[in-house]
């Protein structure tokens, strides 16, 4: 007889469940300043909305590990040559631009900057495979990732600084990139208020591009929901239609009379959830919608999503069937 293989798990394969398994499904309830220079504004608002809730493997989930372990290397580095620094690994400082704009900086130089001494500074560090790496040492590091040159942006905006030093660490080998990034008062203030508003939009922001094929839609995690099924997988809160964000960074929801939802109860949502429109590749038929109801066009059907009809996650679920 022909000896079976072994169906018990690799080495490897353990190593990754256990990541997964320790991975924290909630999505962060504000507008992250590490996300505010993404290129499209649907994508904020999906985020925001939690309408794509990514989901990384274990192999991803290590490298951002590794990404984690790096920073506090470089932070020995830093103190080793003569770098005040603080607010570092599990003490980053929050920082809070008013409203929903929010994030947590990787630290905080008080001196010892060899360009600038006295100068204190936002720090960022980041890890790169070569080919970013290479690019970011030609290009710098506004041209090269204009998302972490934002970030530092709005970090200095929050903190009052005039200066943010950028260490990159490349993986394959162990080069290392700094900058030193000047303030720039109106991009940061241009950032927040972008990120404010979107927040804020009640409806679905126009996409980056119409094109499914775009070479910045093709790799992001929103593609599907923006230019495939069109369908979210979420129900939550903030998929709901009867859901509202408000400025002072409450939420609160029409169904129950405008009360504020409480932040752990939005992961959950409730039986009354009703589709957001924008979240749906559906017709809503406004006859005989009504504001606790949607009725909507599913095929050669219509079917009530709310309270008194189906629920959200029932409707998701056909529609998978129906696209199978």
């Amino acid at each position: 007889m022909t000896i079976p293989e072994s169906h018990v798990p690799s080495i490897t394969a353990l190593i990754d469940q256990r990541h997964e398994a320790l991975e924290v499904k909630h999505p962060r309830p504000y507008m992250g300043i590490s996300s505010i220079g993404h290129v499209c504004d649907r994508w904020l608002w999906f985020q925001f909305r939690w309408a794509v809730i990514e989901s990384f493997p274990g192999r991803m989930l290590r490298l951002f590990a590794r990404g984690q372990r790096e920073e506090a290397l470089m932070v020995a580095e830093l103190r080793g040559i003569g770098i005040v620094i603080h607010n570092t690994e599990d003490d980053q400082a929050e920082v809070s631009l008013g409203g929903w704009v929010k994030g947590h900086l990787d630290g905080i130089i008080d001196s010892g900057v060899p360009e600038a001494p006295k100068t204190p500074h936002v720090w960022e560090n980041k890890t790169h495979n070569k080919k970013s790496f290479d690019e970011l040492e030609r290009l710098g590091v506004k041209e090269a990732k204009p998302m972490h040159w934002a970030q530092m942006q709005c970090y200095m905006l929050g903190k009052g600084l005039s200066r943010a030093l950028y260490t990159a660490v490349c993986k394959d080998d162990d080069r290392i990139y700094t900058e030193r990034v000047r303030f720039d008062s109106e991009a940061s203030r241009a950032l927040v208020r972008r990120g404010q508003s979107i927040a804020l939009e009640d409806h679905i922001p126009a996409p980056i591009s119409l094109k499914p094929e775009w070479y910045q839609c093709k790799c992001c995690p929103g593609w599907d929901l923006c230019h495939g099924t069109r369908c979210t997988h979420e129900v939550n809160c903030r998929t709901c239609a009867h859901f509202t964000a408000h400025e002072d960074e409450t939420c609160t929801c029409a169904f129950y009379s405008n009360s504020v939802i409480p932040p752990e109860a939005q992961y959950v949502g409730c039986a009354n959830h009703v589709l957001h429109p924008d979240l749906v590749p559906w017709s809503i038929d406004r006859s005989l919608t009504t504001s606790t109801m949607a009725v909507y066009q599913i095929g050669a059907k219509k079917y009530a999503n709310g309270c008194g009809g189906f629920q959200s996650a029932d409707l998701i679920a056909l529609y998978r069937e129906q696209k199978q």
